[in-house]
């Protein structure tokens, strides 16, 4: 514990040497924590790397920003005044069936699978109000909508024989079960009529 208490010394140390030698110039101050001191020889810079999606997968992952319309509002529930103050709730929106960036089959199956989310415009539609901070939002409401795209290209798996024939045997079950007692409740009723004499 002394070890590390007198390592973090020497570091603020060094810390107000330099900037006693910097004649009070902020700008030449570095921390002994700094991105190069730690890892010297690093590239600083900061980029975005260029996407280039994959011919071959069906879907890669990539979702175009320019191609989807957010939009921001106040979120509902419990959250202080920073729900009244900030607009956090994501409701992320596309055209369906003009989204060119999604095979036909997908868009297809997104259409059958998720029709409650689609409105009469034909936008699909997906909300996130799940934190109180609007990035991370919308980092769930496209992970949402990955989900739902994967989801479409899960194949269903075949049924074997055997459950197929289960299946059949339960639907015969239950409908011998459901005439024995259309039967029964019918009998019930005929014993309950008053007899007529004419």
């Amino acid at each position: 514990m002394n070890l590390v208490r007198g390592q973090y010394l020497r570091i603020l140390q060094n810390n107000v040497r330099n900037i006693s030698y910097s004649c009070g110039k902020a700008s030449n101050f570095k921390s002994a924590l700094s991105l190069e001191n730690l890892h010297p020889g690093s590239k600083l810079k900061l980029h975005t790397p260029t996407f280039v999606p994959d011919p071959k997968a069906k879907f890669s992952g990539y979702i175009p920003l320019d191609k989807v319309k957010i939009t921001y509002s106040s979120s509902s529930g419990p959250g202080g005044q920073n729900v009244n103050c900030v607009n956090t709730k994501v409701d992320l929106r596309f055209h369906l069936s003009s989204a060119t960036w999604l095979l036909e089959e997908i868009r297809t199956k997104l259409a059958e699978q998720h029709k409650n989310k689609i409105n009469k415009e034909g936008y699909l539609i997906i909300k996130s109000e799940l934190t109180r901070s609007q990035h991370l939002n919308l980092a769930d409401a496209l992970e949402k909508l990955r989900a739902m795209i994967r989801a479409t290209l899960i194949e269903p798996p075949t049924p074997s024989p055997e459950s197929e024939e289960r299946k059949r045997k339960n639907l015969l079950k239950a409908a011998r079960e459901r005439l024995h007692e259309k039967r029964t409740r019918s009998q019930i009723k005929q014993n309950r009529r008053v007899p007529v004499d004419f």
